[in-house]
């Protein structure tokens, strides 16, 4: 039988034992009843599935992606936070497929590449087209392609774009930028790196500067220190993108209380960080030969005046959503460090976001039950390294072992690239769930670029 091997059982048990006790409430976040989780498949859904199947048009778009969340990454954090036999609000959607990520060759659309970034994947389900590595909404020869959030502020939209990473990476970047790399966050890199955009060269500037020329109505994230980075050329030559931002109508807040009291009658930037926001936990990082079994630590490093994924994603609905009579919304939500902490083999780091994510979620979730006519969906960019292996498994990559909800061991595996180095994507399909208008379409195996054409029909946009 695999699992934990005789010989060692009655020290990992004994250490488990300890960590249990030692536990506090933290490691195990609430979750809803086991017993009503474990009854979820145990009956007939064929109804509840047939409800669910909706067509025509949706008032309103939320989309939700967890970066670098494939299934491993979903199930760890789900048998970690609620237990084998729990559920994570992103498991409650009624429709639920699976969709391939490859990018393509630069140059060559026609030679897929098999191992995505965030940049090409994003711009994949943003335009519908695919593209290399490190392109911002832009094609495999470089040019400049209409995004989903573009096409929804053409047609009348309100539109938002909410991050836990810095608003110029990849994820956010792609619904309001077009860059040939993804590096070229503020002005000072891009004449370097992307000198075709650059303003000085009459290209439509950094990644920071085009989010502002775009203007979605909510922009929340980290990234300020690009934001202070002066403009090159142009009308706002020599001064910072903020005071371009300014210029252009943003309410500009730094904390949770100014979250709080901003305005909805006013486009909104939120800057919570320089870089990218803090991670909600921590814990011990993988090892080679493993860790002893643990829990997760909340971050003391954590402002207090930082918001939550949660809390970002609740003003920007009450920002977008103005009324019954008004034509609706398109908002992108990301769980960013879900990623960025599968590369750092960080598993407390990595399933924190993930749970932070899936707050989110339930926020999203909560808007739709009252707000019939609007498409949720649910997804990521592409797989990712994490693995569950048996507790008595040798690997030859960095393991960590913790403690679940269900109060036994979990070893956790890195192993795409060598030891200490940053862990790899991985090329498989990912999971897609969405509920509301036009949500059947992610039934099936689909591609990243089929999301895009399943919002903008949602939508209606032209």
């Amino acid at each position: 039988m695999r699992g934990l091997g005789a010989r060692r059982w009655p020290l990992v048990g004994a250490i488990a034992l300890a960590a249990i006790a030692a536990a506090p409430a933290v490691a195990q976040p609430p979750g809803p009843d086991d017993r009503s989780d474990r009854n979820l498949a145990s009956g007939d859904h064929t109804a509840d599935v047939r409800a669910a199947i909706e067509g025509g048009r949706a008032k309103n778009v939320i989309l939700f992606i967890g970066d670098g969340m494939g299934d491993s990454e979903i199930t760890i954090a789900r048998n970690y936070a609620r237990g084998a036999a729990g559920r994570l609000e992103m498991d409650r959607f009624p429709l639920t497929g699976a969709y391939t990520t490859y990018a393509v060759t630069k140059g060559d659309p026609s030679k897929p590449d098999y191992v995505t970034d965030s940049a090409a994947s994003g711009t994949g389900w943003a335009t519908g087209t695919k593209t290399y590595n490190g392109a911002i909404s832009v094609d495999a020869f470089g040019n400049p392609v209409p995004t989903v959030l573009e096409l929804a502020k053409r047609n009348g939209y309100r539109t938002g774009n909410v991050t836990t990473a810095e608003v110029e990476d990849a994820t956010p970047a792609v619904l309001a930028s077009h860059v040939v790399n993804r590096d070229c966050k503020g002005p000072d890199a891009t004449s370097k790196t992307c000198p075709v955009n650059a303003k000085e060269n009459g290209g439509a500037g950094s990644i920071a500067e085009q989010l502002v020329q775009t203007r979605p109505d909510v922009l929340l994230g980290g990234g300020k220190a690009f934001f202070d980075q002066k403009v090159k050329a142009g009308e706002f030559s020599g001064k910072t993108v903020l005071e371009q931002a300014a210029a252009a109508g943003y309410q500009t807040v730094t904390d949770t209380d100014g979250l709080r009291q901003a305005r909805t009658d006013q486009p909104l930037l939120g800057l919570f960080a320089p870089n990218n926001m803090d991670l909600q936990w921590t814990g011990s990082p993988a090892k080679v030969g493993g860790t002893a079994p643990g829990i997760c630590q909340p971050n003391a490093a954590l402002p207090a005046s930082q918001p939550k994924l949660a809390d970002m994603t609740r003003k920007a609905l009450q920002v977008l959503d103005r009324g019954r009579r008004d034509k609706g919304f398109f908002l992108q939500v990301e769980g960013a460090s879900i990623d960025k902490q599968d590369h750092a083999a960080n598993p407390c780091g990595q399933i924190g976001e993930t749970v932070g994510f899936d707050d989110a979620i339930a926020v999203g979730v909560a808007f739709a039950r009252t707000h019939g006519d609007t498409l949720v969906v649910v997804t990521a960019d592409h797989g990712h390294t994490s693995q569950i292996i048996p507790n008595d498994g040798k690997s030859p990559g960095m393991t960590a072992t913790l403690i679940t909800k269900d109060g036994v061991p979990m070893t956790i595996n890195y192993a795409t690239n060598t030891p200490g180095a940053s862990q790899e994507h991985t090329g498989t399909q990912v999971r897609i769930a969405g509920l509301g208008p036009q949500a059947a379409n992610v039934v099936g195996v689909t591609d990243q670029t089929d999301l895009f054409y399943t919002m903008r029909r949602a939508l209606g946009l032209r």
